[in-house]
């Protein structure tokens, strides 16, 4: 059973990777993969408790499913009322090695606040009002996936996996930051670094005057616009205080922010008298340009590594990383590395269940209590993990959500990401594995 899921998962990935080799869509292979993952395991395993654990993952790839749907809604909205036009009118650079720095770092702060995932999708179509041609976006894009996974590395509401550590008592606040912004501010300078001299051999400005001259859409004034910016943006900074006060998961705090957004716009529209003109921007009409196939791809992959997870895979790798390697930078950096490659949701959720945290009558007893200290709350092994599996999915593209939302929406290749940026970010990665180990030495973390 192990060795045929473990091939099914593998041609899958292989026929993603070259998507655009084969002519078939990433969304159908991903959807595929899954649904053949858990029929494998559940003829294999007699179909016990199958059902069971299949609703429990959906559940849980459903909360960030609904997550993403709401967060893209919302920026749409805010795009489709010219809402970015207030970002665009602040970057009056014309250059765009300049435009890369300021992306970049704009990008890397705002995802500390916000999620990887709406911040990749805030910045790319930030990306398209300012770069007409696709292929120069794609290394723009490539550095605003490795900033939005830096970004979130060092915050406790910044990443998924940070957020799971930090719910759970791995890591506190202070430590978390004062740590990890460091090693996270280098591994996205280095790659930049890099990037630039790359940036240097497109000639030219951005845009032609014309072309940066900016339209509001017809029948949206620029009040309403701004309106619409502030309430948007402003909600999705609200999430997570909604989700720290309230407990309550993510998804409901964004769908409480599209849905006062929605209501502020048809209480707006209500009041005009051209019902062709208000028809056009309301968000019945917006919904229909969210990218299902980019959420159908979400799904597949998240199920199929959840199979992975219910028939034992992953919980064999992270045994055999404990037993045969026995060294925390090794085990942590190896799987960052292996949360390019799947999701690293369940990767952190195994290592948390596998090294619970370290009290001081354990390690008393342990017989090698040097080793054991590393994974005390706020150690060296879950600030480094927390680290790694942030960090570590810039890797590939596929690695992280930031990756995917862009590949969706910029169409991005997966053999030219491979070839281009990563390298770059993993490059960027073992930078800040570094400069950990640095802090390690120095400070004793």
């Amino acid at each position: 059973m192990i060795t045929l899921i473990i091939a099914i998962f593998v041609l899958g990935y292989a026929c993603i990777a070259f998507e655009h080799k084969i002519k078939v869509d990433k969304a159908a292979t991903s959807l595929a993969m899954f649904g053949l993952i858990w029929m494998v395991y559940s003829v294999f395993s007699g179909g016990a408790h199958v059902g069971e654990e299949l609703m429990e993952h959906l559940g849980s790839t459903c909360e960030t499913l609904v997550f993403l749907i709401g967060a893209m809604t919302v920026v749409e909205i805010i795009d489709t009322h010219g809402g970015f036009f207030i970002i665009l009118k602040k970057i009056t650079t014309r250059k765009k090695l300049k435009l890369l720095w300021l992306l970049a770092w704009i990008a890397f702060f705002m995802s500390a606040v916000l999620d990887n995932m709406t911040t990749t999708i805030v910045m790319v179509m930030v990306l398209r009002r300012m770069i007409e041609r696709p292929k120069d976006r794609w290394i723009f894009a490539g550095i605003i996936i490795i900033a939005a996974n830096a970004g979130g590395a060092w915050s406790p509401i910044g990443d998924v996996t940070t957020i799971m550590l930090w719910m759970r008592g791995n890591v506190t606040t202070v430590p978390l930051i004062v740590y990890l912004i460091v090693p996270c501010v280098v591994s996205l300078l280095v790659p930049l670094l890099f990037a630039t001299m790359m940036v240097k051999k497109y000639k030219g400005e951005i845009f032609s005057q014309q072309e940066l001259t900016y339209t509001l859409p017809e029948g949206v004034g620029r009040q309403f616009s701004r309106s619409v910016f502030c309430l948007g943006v402003l909600g999705l900074l609200m999430v997570p205080v909604i989700k720290a006060t309230t407990g309550l998961p993510p998804y409901v705090g964004v769908m409480i922010v599209l849905g006062l957004l929605w209501i502020y716009t048809e209480i707006v529209y209500g009041q005009k008298r051209d019902i062709e003109e208000s028809a056009k921007n309301r968000v019945s009409k917006v919904i229909e340009h969210i990218d299902m196939p980019t959420i159908l791809f979400f799904l597949g992959i998240l199920m199929s590594v959840a199979g992975l997870q219910s028939a034992g895979i992953l919980g064999s790798v992270a045994t055999f990383l404990d037993e045969s390697v026995h060294e925390v930078f090794t085990i942590a950096g190896s799987i960052g590395v292996l949360s390019s490659i799947v999701d690293n949701v369940p990767l952190v959720a195994g290592c948390m269940g596998m090294y619970p945290i370290a009290t001081p009558e354990a390690i008393a007893l342990s017989a090698d209590p040097a080793y054991l200290q590393a994974f005390t709350q706020d150690g060296l092994f879950w600030l480094l993990l927390t680290y790694c599996a942030g960090v570590g999915g810039s890797i590939l593209i596929i690695g992280s959500a930031a990756g995917v939302i862009a590949m969706g929406l910029e169409k991005i290749n997966f053999t030219w990401y491979l070839k281009t940026i990563s390298l770059l970010a993993l490059v960027g990665y073992l930078s800040g594995i570094a400069v950990i180990y640095l802090e390690h030495l120095i400070i004793g973390l």
